[in-house]
């Protein structure tokens, strides 16, 4: 999978696909993600300018649409991509569902926004889906694609080392994960359920279908409901 980020600011992004998962889906070749700014090419006049003012007044800056037209148009033609997404705090919320889908295509654009974001024109011609990740406003968009690539990624075959173990994670089945443990057994006396030491496969799955309605209910029960 091919990830290219448009970003005025990619050195917020350089850190969290360096490190762990990330690091090693990139290293397996399994994932390709590049940062590229728009600033270095398509920005306007000697002042690199890739704002302006917004038309009828109000606080805030607006990203161009000459400049990401003009990105955007050269990334096209370079290639076919399945989505260009814009993150933005009124798109679509995020999901597993979304991540599973989106982890099933090729290439892929995000575009970040920053400042009081893009002009519409950039939205209605170019974007294929507008995603945010909860009802919050950011500086920007970066960390929202962070949030993308790190929970799409992670989804490619090949990239966990157990790749059952995404199947299990909160959400694939509309539950939150049962709780988990580990060594030792006895841990200043709070002991792991007996369940999980019998060896009964059978009935460890069945305990930790029960917990993980439990903790759904208990906690989201907005998600229980649905079920």
């Amino acid at each position: 999978m091919r990830i290219d980020i448009i970003t005025l600011f990619p050195e917020l992004l350089e850190s969290p696909f360096q490190h762990s998962i990330m690091k090693r889906a990139r290293e397996k070749g399994l994932l390709e993600v590049n940062l590229f700014n728009p600033r270095d090419k398509y920005s306007i006049g000697k002042h690199h300018k890739m704002d302006d003012y917004q038309y009828g007044g109000g606080a805030g800056l607006v990203m161009l649409p000459e400049p990401l037209a003009n990105c955007l148009d050269d990334f096209l033609a370079e290639r076919d991509y399945d989505e260009v997404i814009f993150m933005t705090p009124d798109g679509e919320r995020y999901n597993q569902g979304i991540a599973n889908h989106l982890s099933m295509k090729g290439n892929i654009i995000i575009l970040c926004g920053h400042y009081k974001g893009i002009d519409e024109r950039i939205r209605e011609k170019y974007i294929t889906r507008e995603i945010s990740v909860g009802d919050f406003v950011l500086s920007g968009g970066e960390l929202g694609a962070a949030i993308l690539v790190d929970s799409i990624g992670r989804l490619l075959p090949g990239v966990l080392n157990d790749e059952t173990s995404a199947l299990f994670d909160s959400f694939q089945d509309d539950l939150l994960a049962p709780p988990v443990y580990t060594r030792p057994s006895d841990f200043r006396g709070m002991k792991v359920p007996e369940i999980l030491l019998s060896g009964n496969t059978k009935a460890i799955d069945d305990w930790r279908h029960e917990q993980a309605l439990e903790r759904t209910k208990k906690r989201r029960p907005d998600l229980y409901e649905k079920l």
